[in-house]
């Protein structure tokens, strides 16, 4: 279930309470006259299904709340009560496969932007995948792929594709094709740094055999890719994040990423361009297997997708 909590102004509160009131998946309405102090007026909780929490909010989105109060939802890991078990049953469909898509919204917009922490996990990353290649370490090449942040703009892109929400296409954009030039750039002084001090082994890097498999673009390449793109926008629609870490370490994106610069900086061109071309195939993959995730799930019409993302 999911706790729904809602400030709205005080002639707003009896049409909030009657909104609730009329959705059987909604249980524990709680309704505090006067506790909303900024912006001033009423405040109104309740605990609703997984199910019903999209027409929930599209409805209160509808009365304008968002807009002169607030609404915000969390999940509740534990709800002891006959009500719940009640509205569970009342309200068709399953938890694992309801999509709140205001939750979905929220959740790639924010993890999507070109943000410090971000670039610091892509870089790391990336550094991570560069010791992983020079060392012909297939371990330390999937360490690098758990910490590469890279899923989420992906999984922004595809929603903001479906949803047709320009805001997150440039948020994704912008955190992709800056994020990865960046961090590939700082990588590579990182490998130069080590041919200059002699701990990589420009003979060596040539004659790799348990990490060649990074570069070598074939048709399993992009296969690899939508499956893992699948089971990532899978998980995040039905909250199933724990899915999440096997899709980290199908990809070969931010390896990809480390092969080209450890290529680079040695003159091997053609490794290069094999490894890049496998990014890219990564990238696309997963943001195509996403998309069409997001379009086989039912998806609610509703103007309140069409709002932009409030910063922050």
């Amino acid at each position: 279930m999911l706790h729904l909590r809602v400030t709205c102004p005080v002639e707003n509160t009896d049409a909030v309470l009657d909104t609730l009131r009329k959705e059987p998946g909604t249980v524990h309405l709680t309704a505090l006259r006067g506790a909303a102090i900024d912006p001033p007026g009423d405040l109104v909780e309740a605990d609703i299904v997984r199910e019903a929490a999209d027409g929930v909010l599209a409805a209160l989105c509808g009365l304008g709340v968002d807009h002169v109060g607030g609404i915000t939802l969390e999940p509740l890991d534990t709800v002891l009560s006959d009500a719940a078990d009640a509205a569970a049953v009342a309200v068709p469909g399953e938890p694992a496969d309801a999509v709140v898509w205001d939750e979905l919204i929220a959740r790639t917009g924010d993890d999507s932007r070109l943000t410090f922490t971000f670039m610091a996990f892509l870089t790391l990353a990336c550094l991570i995948a560069v010791v992983g290649v020079v060392t012909d370490s297939p371990i330390t090449v999937v360490g690098a792929m758990v910490v590469g942040p890279e899923f989420a703009p992906l999984a922004a892109m595809a929603v903001g594709l479906v949803l047709r929400r320009g805001d997150l296409i440039r948020r994704a954009a912008m955190a992709l094709g800056l994020g990865f030039p960046l961090a590939m750039l700082i990588a590579a002084v990182g490998a130069l740094l080590g041919e200059w001090t002699g701990l990589i082994d420009v003979e060596v890097v040539g004659s790799l055999k348990q990490v060649d498999f990074i570069y070598q673009v074939g048709p399993f390449s992009l296969i690899l890719a939508m499956l893992a793109g699948a089971a990532g926008m899978l998980s995040l629609t039905s909250a199933k994040s724990a899915a999440l870490i096997g899709v980290f370490i199908s990809v070969t994106t931010v390896p990809a990423a480390a092969f080209a610069v450890v290529a680079i900086t040695t003159g091997d061109w053609r490794t290069a361009a094999e490894s890049t071309l496998q990014l890219l195939v990564n990238l696309v993959g997963i943001a195509f297997a996403g998309v069409v995730v997001l379009l086989l799930r039912t998806r609610r019409e509703d103007r309140s997708l069409g709002r932009p993302l409030t910063p922050g």
